[in-house]
């Protein structure tokens, strides 16, 4: 899939589901540093970070009214939730997607450790590495991004956001990557994501970089 196509699809998501270029740069950003951490191969690091930007192209056939509901959804509500893992499969595939990589991670990245996750009921290593590591990903940026329930923010909402991952190490979890993303915190390899890509300053729309542009942006940022 071409840069200008990923660029596209990440727009109709964020527009779609009412998010935001940061998150999706940030999920990106944490997916490509805990990758790198487990000293994964270039080529696979690149499918699974585009991934990453397009783990909810689903829910672009997700109807408004529950997407965007202000409330707590229903129970049929959130099993139509629970189905844009499939939707966005089938998306990638009439896209004329075939990269296993990019395919794992849009229809697993709701997979839980201990397979109580959807919708495929996958299991510790039933569960492709890259979903694993995103799932971690995609929590802590949920526990860290703004949210008109939310006040905290900033260094205390990382650290509470860490201690949510630890306790759901073997349930929701992968243990590896929950230690791996911890160490990454804790040694300050995150700070550029977390300072530069924030939801309360303004961000570039995200663009599909080439793997040397990645590198580019966290030189320019960590100066």
């Amino acid at each position: 899939m071409s840069p200008e196509k990923v660029q596209e699809l990440v727009k109709e998501i964020e527009r779609k589901d009412l998010s935001t270029a940061a998150h999706t740069w940030r999920v990106v950003l944490y997916t490509r540093a805990l990758l790198e951490e487990f000293g994964v191969e270039r080529e696979l690091i690149r499918l699974v970070t585009q991934a990453a930007a397009l783990h909810d192209i689903g829910k672009i056939d997700i109807p408004d009214r529950i997407l965007q509901k202000p409330g707590k959804l229903d129970y049929e509500e959130f099993e139509l939730i629970k189905l844009h893992p499939v939707t966005g499969l089938a998306r990638m595939i009439t896209l004329g997607v075939s990269d296993e990589p990019i395919l794992n991670l849009v229809r697993y990245h709701h997979e839980r450790w201990d397979g109580l996750g959807y919708p495929f009921i996958l299991r510790g290593e039933e569960i492709p590495m890259g979903a694993r590591v995103f799932a971690v990903i995609d929590a802590f940026d949920a526990m860290t991004s703004v949210r008109p329930y939310r006040s905290e923010l900033g260094e205390r909402a990382a650290e509470n956001a860490l201690i949510e991952l630890q306790a759901g190490i073997g349930t929701r979890y992968w243990p590896e990557g929950v230690e791996a993303f911890t160490n990454l915190y804790h040694t300050g390899k995150l700070d550029y994501i977390l300072h530069y890509f924030n939801d309360e300053v303004p961000v570039p729309a995200f663009a599909a970089a080439r793997d040397e542009e990645f590198d580019a942006i966290r030189r320019r940022s960590e100066k």
